[in-house]
């Protein structure tokens, strides 16, 4: 069974605590859109950031999410 947005985001926070994520089913239940800010994205590349977020889901990248479109950057004043 697929996890809930709210448990997925969930999931982000535990791993990137100051993350702000907003999570959408797109399709289906097991096809997510993901956005995630975070000041620990600073200095780091997109592959890494998404690296990051992936790793945060840990098998349920694997299992229970089938497709994710990821967009993450660093807050605004970060900049």
């Amino acid at each position: 069974m697929s996890p809930k947005p709210q448990e997925v985001a969930d999931m982000i926070r535990r791993s990137i605590p100051d993350a702000d994520v907003q999570v959408n089913l797109y399709s289906g239940d097991d096809h997510f859109e993901m956005q995630v800010i975070s000041a620990s994205f600073v200095g780091i590349s997109r592959i890494k950031q998404h690296q990051m977020v992936y790793a945060a889901l840990g098998d349920q990248m694997k299992q229970a999410i089938h497709a994710l479109a990821l967009k993450t950057s660093i807050p605004k004043e970060s900049i």
